[in-house]
């Protein structure tokens, strides 16, 4: 990518006619074709997204993820990685790769995440399932379930 504010690192395998916009950052991640990522998006490495993706604007996709085929992840969705994040060891010193525990997280093919809505680490959306915005993910979701709120429980099953 020629453009300055797209931060394509040589590790990322784009596929074919992947749209971006401006000011996202991506590195070790594979996108997958026709996928749109919006902007103020970053990506980290070891994330799988399908194809036909579409991530909105300042969303944070983090080591660990991913994203199956047609899901759409709303504007403002955070991911976590690490049930007990830490700056430093028992000791002080700082913490490194090595002392952290990354947990797998996956959004199932054609899922809806709505915005502001926080993912933590380790848990599976279903296939088809939709979590309202503003929620908070907490434990997995049954495909074709809604789920909705802090933390999010289920409202109610898609035919």
């Amino acid at each position: 990518m020629s453009e300055p504010t797209l931060r394509v690192a040589p590790s990322v395998k784009l596929g074919k006619n992947v749209r971006l916009i401006a000011f996202v950052n991506l590195y070790g991640c594979e996108i997958g074709d026709e996928t749109f990522i919006g902007p103020f998006v970053e990506i980290q490495s070891d994330v799988k997204v399908g194809r036909r993706v579409k991530i909105q604007s300042h969303t944070f996709v983090c080591s660990g993820v991913t994203i199956e085929d047609e899901a759409f992840i709303g504007h403002g969705v955070m991911f976590t990685n690490d049930r007990f994040p830490r700056a430093t060891n028992a000791d002080g010193t700082v913490q490194g790769a090595k002392d952290w525990k990354c947990e797998p997280t996956v959004i199932g093919r054609q899922a809806s995440i709505g915005s502001n809505v926080t993912i933590l680490c380790g848990v599976t959306i279903g296939e088809g399932a939709i979590v309202g915005a503003g929620s908070v993910v907490t434990k997995n979701v049954a495909p074709r379930t809604v789920v909705a709120g802090n933390p999010a429980r289920v409202l109610r099953t898609l035919p």
